[in-house]
């Protein structure tokens, strides 16, 4: 009986690539671009500099950061002129949560996207054998839709306030004999803010095609008849 179950569960895979050619498939793989948009926030590192003038020497002060952005973990030293040793100190902020948020979205999105193409590839008879799976897939697509509009827009306020907390200009307020660097290069996480909003588009767009594949998008049933040779109304 297993050897029977499981070759019956084998032959339910059927690859065509047919629905790589409509819009509910097409969708799908362009949705993919959602691993562009957590890669370029998991794998940032940066740095952030300014110089100390003394004695007519410049010295340089370098603070590293990245992801997750809990910038107030690594310490970094400030040369003092005074002294030969540096103060240690922090850059301020934790911006962790709206970052960790946008790449969790990212993973699950990219992840739920995969197993929905073989579904859609390999599993066709199966995914229409019964009218629950497009709804489930509608209401998950609606679900992400939204998640990537509220990641996105958590991201992007965390980025605004990483790049403040990060401004040379910012850090050298506090000292008269520093001059700032040049400003971290944030070109990567600018990209992946506009990742999410452009994911956000794809998904809350493809609802409109999964609503397609679902029983509320039938035609109404054509009204009834009165059957030929029916008894016709009497008068008088």
């Amino acid at each position: 009986l297993s050897g029977g179950g499981n070759k019956k569960a084998m032959s339910g895979f059927s690859l065509d690539l047919g629905p790589l050619k409509e819009p509910l498939g097409f969708i799908r793989v362009l949705e993919w671009v959602s691993i562009f948009a957590f890669a370029t926030t998991g794998g940032y590192s940066g740095t952030t500099h300014f110089t100390v003038s003394c004695q007519g020497k410049d010295l340089i002060a370098k603070a590293f950061f990245g992801y997750p952005f809990r910038l107030a973990a690594h310490p970094y030293s400030i040369p003092l002129c005074n002294e030969s040793s540096s103060n240690n100190t922090y850059l301020q902020g934790d911006f962790s949560s709206s970052a960790e948020f946008f790449v969790c979205v990212g993973v699950f999105a990219f992840l739920y996207c995969t197993a929905t193409l073989i579904l859609y590839l390999g599993y066709q008879t199966v995914y229409h054998q019964t009218t629950r799976g497009p709804i489930i897939d509608l209401l998950l697509t609606a679900a992400f839709a939204f998640l990537w509009l509220v990641s996105s827009s958590a991201w992007g306020k965390g980025l605004t306030d990483v790049k403040y907390a990060t401004d040379p200009y910012h850090l050298v307020e506090w000292c008269d004999y520093c001059k700032p660097g040049d400003s971290p290069s944030m070109g990567r996480l600018n990209a992946s803010v506009i990742f999410g909003f452009l994911n956000m588009i794809l998904w809350a767009g493809n609802c409109w095609f999964i609503y397609k594949e679902t029983s509320f998008h039938k035609d109404p049933a054509p009204p009834a008849t009165m059957e030929e040779g029916g008894s016709l109304p009497k008068t008088d």
